[in-house]
């Protein structure tokens, strides 16, 4: 069970540390208007909200695992596309679009998948314990970034971020090789 709490630790640190600091990542880092920086997060937040719409017509097809791991990849894509060293910022602003996108199917996926990897008899308390774990990334990890970027430098954004989505990979996936196969 530690396994889903750092993963759901970190996919909260991802998101929220993303809707918090993006729009200062943009305009320092990336010299992003402000106005512009702060339209594209909303876009982020909508990405969220779009690909959750999109997702409950794949959902049941694809099972929760594969969901989580779709959107892993387009979290990590989002940061790649930030993380490109180019001139131009709209790749940065393209990134969060598509980070946001990334994070739609991962918090209802983890949920949907508790009964599943933990039973049916212990799925209500370990979804109390995981909005716990949940509250604690989305609570502790925004502040954190921000004494690190003042310590350092707010370029470390993406790669905070890609932490998180790493880190929420290798829990999920240590969660699968427990409880064995796929839910279909």
């Amino acid at each position: 069970m530690p396994a889903i709490l750092l993963a759901f630790l970190g996919y909260c640190a991802a998101e929220t540390t993303a809707g918090l600091w993006a729009s200062s990542y943009l305009v320092e880092a990336r010299g992003v208007e402000a106005g512009t920086a702060a339209r594209f997060v909303s876009l982020f937040y909508l990405g969220i909200t779009f690909g959750r719409f999109l997702n409950g017509f794949v959902a049941d097809r694809m099972g929760d695992r594969r969901m989580i791991r779709v959107g892993v990849a387009g979290m990590l894509a989002g940061m790649a596309l930030v993380m490109l060293p180019v001139g131009s910022t709209l790749p940065a602003l393209a990134g969060m679009i598509v980070f946001g996108l990334g994070c739609a199917p991962v918090y209802p996926s983890i949920i949907h998948a508790t009964p599943h990897n933990f039973g049916e008899r212990n799925s209500q308390a370990i979804i109390g314990i995981q909005m716990a774990a949940a509250y604690t990334g989305s609570t502790f990890m925004p502040p954190l970034f921000g004494v690190i970027a003042g310590a350092t430098t707010i370029r470390l954004f993406p790669w905070y971020l890609a932490m998180f989505a790493v880190l929420l990979l290798v829990m999920t996936e240590r969660v699968n090789g427990v409880t064995g196969t796929e839910r279909d």
